[in-house]
């Protein structure tokens, strides 16, 4: 089988309020990237879709870089570590591995020729260091500074310059290689958060916490000016990025805004009002061919039209927290994925679930059912796309797992209990189990329920009218129950549990076991039938996801390493062939499946 081609609904960058955030240019200008947690995302800039996730780090990465020549990518993390990597595989092959000081790095920034890197941030007893890239011999030193120093880069034009900007309020400008101070600007009053050359090396510019922008000569470090003669914007700045023609900066703020100066003029060209939420603060940016991008508080990537300032010509939104579930709905002939976590998210209007969404599924009448950890059940309409807070239906108990079937019956697992609800209103509960109810499908005709437990046991209700009845059957499972599923035609019932088997049962045949699968090499959290009936996904806590035929257990599509460091969560089926899953890792992959 081939392998799986996979398109990466991508993880938004992770900010944190009042700390800048890297978004990382291609010198090809293909691409950026940027970091969250443990990972490193790589996207297509004019198709965001496309992405690419390096997890490679064992501690959360804050910053990435390409190389000028395009073929590397350094990465630095929290602990100290720098990798560096190859850009040109799939694998991204790791080239060097450094520790050039203990504690966090912030940032760092590559020669012309790819040959050296200066590495900046919190070290317990340096605050940076500039290296060979191949050796990791020093190649300068780094000094001037008492504090964590936030921002680095190198001109990249000979004779190389270097310019740093610390949390003491001060920048620093060096000449090499090999690199030596040569004195402080202490032009700003607060914290320095960036400093960047022009790409032809003739001004290098440093912003701060305290809204100022200096302009100051590449080669001798010389002020040229203050940008806006006093302010630049009216809070502080976290990022600037030049124009590809040196002639203009973009800039990022705390005051909600993104500006464009012409540089030689020292004036504002457009103001880029990002809105009047927290969330709306800008903290990044990056200026590429003729892509403008600002990242918000909010995590969303704007690409700014320059054209129309108070609209941005796209917004990239998306999760930015792990992800538990997801479901598919068919609308007009177009399917639509939902997942769910408990990160807002820019899917719906109005209030959602305040915790992690743990279970979800859409009914005939074209509603999102989910059930979270806030206790309760939410019915959303897919046509209004809003959270209305009157079909929020409060539980006695957490619920943890959820079904739809047809005639508006939902059955909802709580802790201990099961509820059944018509039509948005509970009408039913059993109590006093004698089991712990862990996973629930309701059979497509209706009228049947099959309940897993955790102690290994299906058993199987019916609903009649408005109650729900024991048929005093019990299916065995190879270990406990962690995900359960009825193909859509109704013809079979899948299984999955905590001993890595999946038991297929046979319905008409009275639930007779008809294949029992074997090959995940853990535990199996989840499972999803294709539309054709013949064929099901089971996703594992080993990160490993199988597509088996039911009726031969041998024949398997492998998708190996689906969610890297973390195991696939949730599973669904847009067509035949396309498979979606989901994971810890808050990204959602599209996989298309092929049957040789």
């Amino acid at each position: 089988n081939r392998l799986p081609r996979e398109v990466v609904d991508a993880l938004l960058p992770q900010v944190e309020r009042g700390v800048s955030k890297i978004i990382g240019g291609d010198p090809k200008g293909n691409n950026f990237l940027y970091t969250n947690g443990k990972c490193v995302v790589i996207r297509n800039i004019d198709n965001p879709a496309i992405a690419d996730i390096y997890t490679e780090h064992a501690h959360q990465v804050v910053v990435a870089k390409y190389a000028p020549s395009g073929f590397y990518i350094a990465s630095g993390d929290v602990s100290g570590k720098l990798r560096i990597w190859d850009t040109t595989q799939k694998e991204h092959l790791l080239k060097y591995e450094y520790q050039p000081f203990a504690g966090k790095i912030k940032d760092l920034a590559w020669t012309e020729d790819s040959k050296r890197i200066a590495v900046v941030g919190e070290g317990r007893e340096k605050f940076g260091a500039v290296f060979l890239w191949d050796s990791g011999s020093s190649v300068g030193e780094i000094t001037g500074h008492n504090k964590v120093i936030n921002s680095v880069d190198i001109k990249q034009t000979r004779p190389y310059r270097l310019a740093t900007g610390s949390d003491d309020n001060c920048a620093a400008f060096f000449e090499g290689p090999p690199f030596k101070f040569k004195f402080t600007l202490n032009d700003h009053t607060r914290f320095v958060n960036c400093v960047r050359f022009s790409p032809d090396g003739n001004r290098f510019a440093t912003a701060s916490a305290d809204g100022q922008i200096f302009i100051y000569d590449g080669k001798t470090g010389e002020k040229v000016c203050a940008l806006g003669g006093g302010k630049a914007h009216d809070g502080g700045i976290y990022a600037i990025s030049w124009s590809p023609d040196s002639c203009q900066l973009l800039s990022a703020s705390g005051d909600k805004t993104a500006k464009i100066w012409d540089v030689g003029a020292n004036s504002v060209v457009s103001t880029f009002n990002m809105g009047s939420n927290v969330l709306d603060q800008q903290l990044g940016c990056l200026w590429q061919k003729d892509h403008l991008l600002s990242l918000s508080l909010s995590g969303y990537i704007n690409y700014l039209d320059k054209n129309n300032p108070d609209k941005p010509l796209r917004v990239i939104k998306g999760h930015s927290k792990s992800i538990q579930c997801l479901t598919v709905h068919k609308n007009g002939g177009k399917s639509y994925i939902y997942s769910g976590s408990n990160d807002e998210n820019d899917g719906f209007s109005g209030k959602g679930h305040t915790n992690q969404v743990s279970r979800m599924a859409v009914d005939e009448m074209d509603q999102l059912v989910t059930c979270s950890m806030d206790d309760t059940v939410r019915y959303t309409n897919l046509s209004k796309r809003d959270y209305s807070g009157q079909d929020a239906v409060k539980m006695d108990v957490q619920p943890k797992c959820l079904a739809v079937g047809p005639g508006g019956y939902t059955v909802v697992l709580c802790i201990g209990q099961i509820v059944l609800m018509k039509d948005k209103k509970k009408c039913f509960a059993i109590d006093d189990l004698g089991y712990e109810p862990e996973a629930v499908a309701v059979h497509p005709g209706g009228g049947s329920v099959a309940v897993g437990g955790t102690d290994g046991n299906v058993r199987l209700y019916s609903i009649q009218g408005t109650s729900l009845k024991s048929d005093d059957k019990t299916l065995e499972a190879k270990g406990p129950v962690t995900d359960l599923a009825y193909s859509h035609d109704g013809a079979f019932l899948a299984v999955c549990d905590a001993n890595k088997v999946v038991t297929v049962f046979s319905v008409p045949d009275g639930y007779a076991e008809h294949n029992v699968f074997y090959g995940h090499h853990a535990k199996v959290v989840c499972i999803a039938w294709s539309p054709d009936n013949e064929h099901f996904a089971s996703g594992g806590m080993d990160m490993m996801v199988y597509v088996w035929t039911v009726s031969d257990p041998e024949t398997r599509v492998k998708i190996p390493d689906a969610h890297r460091l973390h195991h696939v969560s949730g599973l669904a089926w847009l067509d035949e062939h396309t498979l979606v899953t989901t994971s810890h890792d808050a990204s959602v992959k599209e996989w298309s499946i092929s049957y040789n």
